[in-house]
């Protein structure tokens, strides 16, 4: 048995706030009788469950880790025609939808699933999920300038959160460096953005982790489905994740 809102939510009818807020308007019936407790129980596999008297989607949840290739739609369909993450995943039958942002001109690590609530756990910015990038670079950008990226710096949109960032790796004869970037935020192309506040742009970006998920071991368009300690681990993180942020310093 498990509460009626957690229910709803990984069958992707909402967050599972969202789904409270359904079950006290009255909104949600459980064998044909409104349910409008918050605490109520429900066995998903034997209770018919509606949502303003139409049947909630009962497909499997699925979550899977996706490396995603350059010049791809961080997107299920795309009117201009374009490659999206759909395409690679055709074997899946249930509709899976990406859980965030990873920009057309960048690669790596992308969750798809169809488990609304984990999605919003992970995208919702009091979470601050870890996010880090390999970010090539033409050049070698001095230890200052990067300390500026540790610290915080200015975009159009506001000073960005502290960040980790590591040098990866020098390659002198095509002057190119390769830096570790870790990021707590979601904000659009961040850090391709950071790297252009510094005057040193991004010719290639890697995310190589997304939370506690892992790109190593993973080839460049291809997907595996995540194991159950996996998701549960990554949902955990999140949730320490948003501990760590709001506690006190």
């Amino acid at each position: 048995m498990e509460r009626l809102q957690k229910v709803l939510a990984q069958a992707g009818v909402a967050s599972r706030r969202k789904c409270e807020e359904y079950i006290e308007a009255g909104r949600v019936q459980v064998n044909d009788e409104t349910v409008t407790t918050l605490g109520a129980k429900v066995d998903p596999a034997v209770d018919a469950i509606k949502v303003d008297g139409r049947p909630i989607n009962r497909q499997r949840m699925q979550y899977l880790l996706f490396n995603k290739p350059k010049g791809v739609i961080t997107s299920t369909s795309d009117p201009e025609g374009r490659n999206v993450v759909s395409d690679y995943i055709k074997d899946v039958k249930e509709r899976v939808y990406p859980v965030g942002r990873l920009d057309y001109d960048s690669e790596g690590v992308l969750l798809l699933t169809n488990d609304g609530e984990l999605a919003n756990l992970l995208t919702h910015p009091r979470h601050h999920v870890p996010k880090t990038y390999h970010a090539t670079v033409k050049g070698v950008p001095h230890g200052d300038l990067l300390d500026k990226l540790r610290g915080g710096i200015k975009l159009e949109d506001g000073i960005t959160a502290p960040a980790e960032v590591e040098y990866v790796d020098i390659n002198p004869d095509k002057n190119e460096t390769i830096v570790s970037i870790t990021i707590h935020e979601g904000r659009n192309r961040q850090v391709r953005r950071m790297f252009e506040a510094i005057s040193y742009p991004v010719i290639k970006l890697k995310r190589i982790q997304f939370g506690t998920l892992l790109l190593a071991g993973l080839q460049r368009g291809k997907h595996r489905a995540l194991g159950k300690a996996e998701i549960e681990e990554l949902r955990e993180s999140a949730l320490q994740s948003h501990n760590v942020q709001k506690s006190p310093e």
